[in-house]
């Protein structure tokens, strides 16, 4: 199976990227592990992200697109799933082609659907611990102390991109670049399934199973 699957910040993409690829046996491909393990090769497209990076500019469509699809051609006849990608109308446009020129096309559109509201809350509460990473939340997974790690009694810290400016920020980013994306595949006959993610990890991944079960099952 070729999966995208898309949804705001904060709408539990990771959490059900690693539930399907379990199940399923499916390539995560996330664009931004990617982009970060190009840095960190010094490969030459990662050279040109990092480039536009230090001045404080996007990556451009191009150079992203051409990251995914060097990434997509390595995985196996299983398939993939791609997590933060594609994140505007134009990259959706190129994996379409890419795709198309393998004989290939996405099999599955799943679209997390997430009020702005739910995810300031769990965006937000989120607290982490600078030595080991472990992620808490000061509603729903909360530590033994409050705001210290239960790992290594280091004091927990809000990160800077979990903070309600920058929340807001990245969401309405999303509203306006990848939320349309939605609509590209709708309006070119390509069926996205839309999913309740209000809801617990547990109600969505269900959800999610039945979908894929039916499609895996085709």
């Amino acid at each position: 199976m070729r999966i995208v699957l898309l949804g705001a910040p904060g709408a539990g993409k990771g959490t059900q990227c690693k539930r399907i690829v379990q199940r399923y046996g499916l390539l995560h491909l996330s664009s931004g592990d990617i982009l970060r393990q190009q840095r960190a090769e010094g490969t030459s497209l990662g050279k040109k992200a990092q480039s536009y990076m230090d001045a404080g500019q996007l990556v451009p469509d191009q150079v992203v697109v051409q990251m995914m699809i060097d990434a997509i051609k390595k995985a196996s006849a299983a398939g993939f799933i791609l997590d933060g990608f594609p994140r505007t109308v134009n990259q959706a446009i190129e994996l379409d082609d890419s795709l198309a020129d393998n004989g290939q096309a996405v099999d599955a559109i799943l679209n997390l659907q997430i009020d702005d509201r739910v995810v300031a809350e769990r965006m937000t509460g989120r607290r982490s611990c600078p030595k080991c990473g472990a992620v808490y939340h000061v509603k729903n997974l909360r530590p033994k102390v409050d705001g210290i790690c239960d790992n290594d009694s280091a004091r927990l810290v809000q990160r800077y991109d979990d903070s309600l400016e920058v929340v807001a920020e990245r969401l309405k980013t999303y509203h306006q670049q990848t939320e349309p994306v939605v609509d590209y595949y709708n309006n070119n006959g390509r069926a996205v399934f839309d999913v309740d993610a209000n809801n617990g990890a547990d109600e969505v991944s269900d959800l999610i199973f039945q979908k894929l079960d039916a499609i895996a099952e085709a």
